[in-house]
């Protein structure tokens, strides 16, 4: 039997499996996450700590096609400026509880589009996030940045607020498909952007593309790929376009007819993998390069990878808060939610409260799995002694859960030293095996296809 065929034979072209960007996902929250709670677990970080935080902005100049994510369309400037002055009292909130001396180790904008904020706009979020917690020695402080929403002045601000790296994101460069999923953004416009970043200082670049969207071919992908790898950049997320729109239901617009096949989203995998790799790139996880030299190949190379809401970082911060209108926060203690709708998140920071709506508190082995599966997705193998080392799990009853793992992908895992190792050829499986680990019912849950 070739590969394809084993790979088909464990559903890699029919199955529907989360992301593992959390565990339990998104999906399994619930409401035993409130305003109340979320306020002790922040009171409960640790003074002087170093935390991250993640600040969403959820307005676009246009609505792409493709895009799952909470964002609202906006030609006008007033309100994105309403929401500043949220996002600043949610940060005066956020200020009353935090701990003192806590630092940050990681500062992200994201969203939507951030770089729709005005110069001055971002000048006074950066300068109110500076008086609540400042970014600690050594700390990334990244911006994710549309090449068709950024000029000059705007890049300017950023660089003199502590950004340090750029998220830009391309999806494809073929006109036919960008017009299809809605994403004007020409190669001269983006590469534009890469030698003005350059020119202000940026050395830390990253760049989304995307794979399994309308009318792509290998060819097709290919020439995207060589265009991105035009660009140099540090590391590319090459992300499977997940068509869900039961969910996001802009996805409506994009014909399903012109989507490739299961089988087809593997080749223009593959086709990217292959370039990235020739172009001297570290397959990082099951969907991330980076240059050799880059935080996270390093990450990798020690065994310090993780896998957060963002995809995979080297931040090692346990703590990462969300700002902002259905931002995700995590603690040792679980995940808290904010509300999803802009207006009830402005409401209960205007009663002078968190929006904590949902989210999920860490019980029974819970920890435990989360770290089988972000292992498994990180290093695509699981080290049985640190595992031992790190929770209450006897021998036997490890070696009895990786056996029975391993006994549903014949000739895909191997056992030996009382570890959890998938071969090669297995790795396009990696979020399907990583099920094996998950207790909740995923059959409740939407997710996407597992290529």
């Amino acid at each position: 039997m070739d590969t394809k065929s084993q790979l088909a034979r464990f559903g890699l072209f029919d199955a529907k499996v989360p992301r593992y960007t959390s565990y339990p996902t998104a999906p399994h929250f619930g409401s035993s996450v409130d305003s109340p709670l979320f306020t002790r677990w922040i009171q409960d970080i640790a003074p002087n700590s170093e935390i991250s935080l993640y600040v969403h902005v959820p307005f676009c100049r246009r609505l792409c096609w493709f895009c799952a994510c909470r964002t609202q369309g906006t030609q006008s400037d007033s309100p994105v400026q309403r929401y500043l002055e949220v996002l600043k009292a949610e940060l005066d909130l956020l200020a009353q509880h935090l701990p003192a001396g806590v630092t940050l180790s990681r500062l992200h904008w994201g969203g939507g589009t951030p770089t729709l904020l005005s110069p001055d706009m971002m000048r006074d979020l950066a300068a109110k996030i500076s008086t609540v917690a400042p970014l600690a020695q050594d700390a990334e402080f990244s911006v994710e940045i549309d090449p068709n929403e950024i000029d000059k002045a705007r890049i300017e601000a950023l660089v003199a607020a502590g950004m340090n790296r750029a998220s830009i994101g391309i999806q494809d460069f073929d006109p036919e498909i960008q017009e299809t999923i809605g994403r004007p953004q020409s190669y001269e416009t983006t590469r534009a952007t890469v030698d003005l970043l350059r020119a202000h200082g940026i050395a830390s670049l990253n760049a989304d593309i995307l794979y399994g969207l309308p009318h792509q071919t290998n060819t097709r992908m290919a020439d995207s790929v060589q265009k991105l790898l035009s660009l140099s950049p540090d590391r590319v997320a090459l992300y499977g376009y997940a068509h869900v729109p039961w969910m996001a239901r802009r996805q409506n617009m994009i014909p399903s007819e012109a989507l490739p096949t299961p089988e087809a989203r593997l080749e223009l995998f593959e086709t990217a993998q292959q370039l990235f790799q020739w172009d001297g790139y570290k397959e990082i996880g099951i969907d991330h390069f980076a240059r050799p030299e880059d935080g996270l190949s390093v990450a990798q190379t020690l065994g310090k990878l993780r896998r957060n809401f963002q995809g995979y970082t080297d931040d090692r911060s346990e703590v990462l808060i969300g700002l902002g209108a259905s931002s995700i926060s995590r603690f040792h203690h679980g995940y808290a939610q904010n509300a999803a709708a802009t207006s009830a998140h402005t409401a209960a920071i205007r009663e002078g409260r968190f929006s904590t709506s949902r989210g999920h508190v860490f019980a029974g082995d819970d920890h435990l799995r989360a770290r089988l599966i972000e292992t498994l997705m990180c290093d695509f193998s699981i080290d049985g002694d640190e595992i031992r080392r790190d929770f209450s799990i006897s021998t036997p009853d490890l070696n009895a859960l990786f056996e029975r793992v391993a006994a549903r992908f014949p000739n895909m895992i191997d056992l030996s030293g009382g570890n959890f190792v998938l071969h090669r050829h297995a790795h396009p499986l990696t979020r399907v095996i990583a099920r094996e680990f998950d207790a909740y019912d995923l059959s409740k849950a939407g997710h996407s296809a597992a290529i």
